[in-house]
């Protein structure tokens, strides 16, 4: 999105880095994504609204032979270029694989680290750095495309997933639980829907007070829906070093949620869960926080 801009490409080497340092790169099996299908997009999100994207980012190539500017500016902490296009559509397709994968048995989860996030995005607006919800396409697509009745949605970043809630609240095959730091972007109305689980929390909230929330709030409502298969939008800056947000969480936190987590599912969904990266802006603590994630989902 430009040079100094938080959402950089250097955030997948920083977790590149991580696994090979770690050894957990051998643990993994590793796959490359293909692009996502406009009618696939379309579970998600508006005609007009991904022309639109398309139409910012080819348009750029006429731009830039003319000597103009190489971004095109969506909102002030939003741009898009020349490559963004094809990256929305690797960012998704990927969810949609590792869904179509998971669901097959050919692995019981699978994360996917991927860029740009999408949990801003809603049905007809790009804004937050996102631009297509990967996760709210990849759980449409599971309900539409491999016929489950039940799925649910975890958002653990610092920002309010208010693409995701602007996309599924009411559909009431879609239990989305999350928590977030408020009062802080996005400026959102929350939704009163009863499929969703809003847990916001004042800044400096530390990892015991949302361990606690987790069991109190999330889980039975989890156990309640009994989904048929988890998703999760996997964002890192709650973490107390990360400057994006104000909380105070740290690895073992988010390993001790991704357990909770994987319990359900493998009690409900036969161990069957996509996480797809959202936030996570400094880059040790997103390196660490992705391996504690990763070790969980893996078993290792």
């Amino acid at each position: 999105m430009g040079d100094g801009h938080p959402e950089c490409p250097a955030r997948l080497d920083a977790i590149e880095d991580r696994l090979l340092i770690t050894g957990l790169d051998t643990a993994l099996e590793r796959r490359e994504a293909t692009a996502a299908s406009l009618t696939d997009l379309e579970l998600a999100h508006g005609r007009m609204h991904l022309a639109a994207l398309r139409g910012l980012s080819d348009g750029l190539r006429d731009e830039i032979a003319a000597g103009g500017p190489t971004h095109a500016q969506i909102d002030p902490d939003t741009s898009i270029n020349i490559h963004s296009w094809d990256a929305i559509l690797m960012a998704a397709g990927a969810a949609i694989d590792a869904t179509d994968a998971v669901m097959a048995g050919e692995m019981v989860n699978a994360f996917c680290a991927v860029r740009p996030p999408g949990h801003h995005a809603t049905r007809h607006q790009a804004m937050g750095f996102c631009f297509v919800n990967n996760v709210a396409v990849a759980a449409k697509y599971a309900l539409e495309r491999h016929g489950l009745k039940r799925v649910a949605i975890i958002d653990f970043d610092v920002h309010h997933g208010n693409g995701t809630e602007d996309i599924v609240a009411g559909d009431e095959r879609i239990l989305m639980c999350s928590f977030y730091q408020h009062p802080f972007y996005p400026p959102w109305e929350h939704s009163t829907a009863a499929n969703l689980v809003n847990l916001p929390v004042p800044a400096y909230t530390k990892g015991m007070e949302v361990r606690e929330l987790v069991d109190m709030m999330w889980l039975p409502r989890l156990e309640a829906h009994k989904p048929q298969m988890i998703f999760i939008s996997a964002g890192f800056d709650a973490h107390r070093e990360d400057d994006m947000g104000q909380m105070g969480l740290v690895e073992n936190d988010y390993a001790w949620i991704t357990e909770r987590i994987k319990e359900v599912a493998q009690r409900h969904a036969q161990g069957r869960i996509v996480s797809c990266l959202e936030g996570g802006y400094d880059l040790s603590a997103l390196a660490r926080s992705v391996e504690a994630h990763l070790r969980v989902l893996a078993g290792v």
